[in-house]
């Protein structure tokens, strides 16, 4: 069984961050597990606040499930502090753990969800922890997920309004060093349509917009579900659609609960058989 590990924030409603993260790997036929780098307060209604992990919490976490086994897939969330960015690149690089053996790298090329504010516009990385991700992970990505408000964030665009702003943003994301750019556009106006760029390979994904609340944890869950299937041997383009369909179909069997925005459904069938990678 495929072993997906995920380094993010701790929402304790379950709707996002690394519980979500490890409903997702489930779902997939995988092994989840999960390093935690901020304690946040948060219900479906916000985010209220969090306590951050220092870097060397998040290392002690990471450190003995690396050296004990055999990670498959990445998924970086909530990154909210230059340090924590820092040392997860370093254990990236191989830098801080002792069993390497400089021929496997300990840890795959990430998916990075670039967490940087919650949608009720709370903080969740600081500036020079921006800063960091741009300059020292996204290099060692394998993918980066943002949705529009992120991509402006990471580029420095103003108002990407359609796929032409997506496409810029994309370019200007892989010329920072990630491999590959996956812009997501349901933020923007009409049917949702997001943007892969992969190595300067342009796919689109189109679909048709569903009328939800339930929309708590979506951005956490694709990213999950992406690196889940590419622990299962799919290629990236495959992986994206499979993961897009699996959100799609957690929406809309929802559980509706909670007073604001609904976690989707991780429980969902969606008739994934992991025998196929076998």
């Amino acid at each position: 069984m495929p072993v997906a590990l995920s380094i993010a924030g701790f929402d304790p409603s379950g709707g996002a961050g690394c519980l979500a993260d490890i409903k997702t790997f489930t779902a997939f036929g995988c092994f989840g597990m999960a390093a935690v780098t901020s304690l946040t307060f948060q219900n479906t209604t916000g985010v209220f606040g969090a306590v951050t992990q220092t870097a060397e919490s998040v290392r002690a976490q990471l450190l003995p499930i690396v050296e004990d086994f055999q990670i498959a897939a990445l998924k970086t969330g909530m990154l909210p502090t230059r340090e924590i960015i820092m040392e997860v690149a370093r254990l990236l690089r191989g830098e801080s753990v002792p069993s390497w053996d400089q021929e496997t790298p300990p840890l795959p090329a990430p998916v990075i969800d670039p967490v940087i504010r919650s949608t009720s516009g709370f903080d969740l990385m600081d500036k020079p922890g921006l800063d960091a991700l741009t300059k020292e992970l996204l290099p060692l990505s394998r993918l980066v997920t943002p949705n529009v408000p992120e991509a402006e964030l990471l580029t420095g665009l103003k108002n990407i309004t359609d796929e032409d702003g997506m496409l810029r943003a994309a370019r200007i994301i892989r010329e920072m060093g990630a491999r590959a750019v996956l812009v997501k556009g349901g933020h923007l106006p009409g049917e949702p349509l997001d943007l892969l760029d992969d190595g300067g390979r342009i796919n689109i994904f189109s679909g048709e917009r569903i009328e939800s609340h339930a929309t708590h944890g979506t951005g956490c869950t694709l990213a999950a579900a992406i690196a889940a299937c590419l622990a299962r041997g799919m290629d990236l383009i495959e992986a994206v659609g499979e993961a897009k369909r699996f959100v799609r179909e957690a929406i809309l069997a929802a559980p509706h609960i909670g007073r604001g925005h609904s976690p989707i459904n991780h429980g969902i069938n969606i008739g994934f058989d992991p025998r196929r990678f076998e």
